[in-house]
């Protein structure tokens, strides 16, 4: 039994914010931003809509394009740091929004590298058997927990949503995974507040080193790119497209320079959304699908990396 994606879909919240209206509200410039995360623009939720919604939106897409209705549904996992509420899971939530009931539902909290670690479990879970019919979905409301006064972090996130249907195949879709964490990196970005007797203890606001940050990922990224490749008996040249988190143009580019990969074969929408965590790669894959880049028989590896710290990739074959 293997495990294929039959469906992808994205939802981005109607407020778009530029980096010259940043500008207007601290000390930055849309030149600062610009040359060193490659950052444009990013999306901001309503403040009615919660993580769920855009998750309920992303999803709906995928299903469409998947021609599988939400009852037929075994399996919802969604990859986010920022849900609804502290429990019940925001699958559940999304579950019930979708009109489906019965099947599992959970949550998988692995930060940026949420949507690789999400997708991971579900294939094995229909490789396995145990299920036919996935949805697996990375949403993320990040401007909740930014410090808007702080430049250097509230310029590099957004919100949004990606999702993807994954169904049963005679042929592999997904070839492999790969998924690593250390927790000893914790520190270097974090939201470390809690709720605790009603009141926070803590800070809710993101903290990042950056340049602790930037060294980790571009070691990691191009580690886990090499190892799914290694696994799979396959040089770097034989992708055809890698779809990283979206996290930073210069940890991007670091990461094709070390696989000795052209940078057109690189699916980049980290200037149009910014960084929105575990949604980045499902929306990154959505607009590289719709566009038409990504066509049958490409070979597309997903790498991620985030807090915790977590990285990990999925090597797939696109049918």
């Amino acid at each position: 039994m293997h495990s294929s994606i039959v469906g992808t879909g994205a939802y981005l919240p109607a407020q778009l914010v530029t980096n010259a209206e940043l500008a207007r509200r601290i000390d930055t410039s849309d030149e600062w931003v610009r040359s060193r995360t490659g950052i444009r623009q990013r999306y901001i939720a309503a403040p009615d809509e919660q993580t769920s919604d855009l998750a309920l939106a992303a999803s709906r897409e995928a299903l469409t394009i998947a021609g599988i209705a939400p009852a037929d549904l075994d399996l919802i996992v969604v990859a986010t740091t920022t849900p609804d509420m502290i429990f019940p899971s925001t699958a559940c939530i999304l579950q019930a929004k979708l009109g489906a009931s019965g099947g599992a539902a959970f949550d998988v909290q692995a930060v940026c590298s949420g949507f690789v670690y999400a997708l991971a479990m579900a294939d094995l879970m229909i490789k396995s058997g145990a299920i036919r019919n996935a949805l697996v979905v990375g949403a993320e409301i990040y401007s909740r927990i930014l410090d808007w006064n702080d430049r250097g972090t509230c310029v590099l996130f957004g919100d949004g949503a990606g999702a993807v249907v994954l169904a049963p195949s005679d042929t592999p879709g997904i070839l492999s995974s790969h998924l690593h964490a250390d927790g000893r990196y914790r520190d270097i970005l974090a939201v470390p507040g809690t709720v605790a007797n009603g009141k926070i203890q803590g800070t809710p606001f993101l903290h990042m080193d950056g340049g602790a940050v930037f060294k980790f990922a571009v070691k990691v990224l191009a580690e886990v790119a090499q190892e799914a490749l290694s696994a799979n008996d396959l040089p770097s040249s034989a992708i055809d497209w890698l779809i990283p988190h979206q996290a930073n143009i210069r940890i991007m580019e670091a990461t094709m320079k070390k696989l000795a990969l052209p940078i057109e074969r690189m699916v980049s929408t980290v200037a149009e959304h910014a960084n929105t965590s575990a949604a980045s790669i499902p929306l990154a894959l959505d607009i590289a699908v719709r566009d038409g880049r990504i066509r049958a028989g490409h070979y597309v590896l997903l790498a991620g990396v985030g807090g915790g710290f977590t990285w990990g990739s999925v090597l797939l074959r696109w049918h």
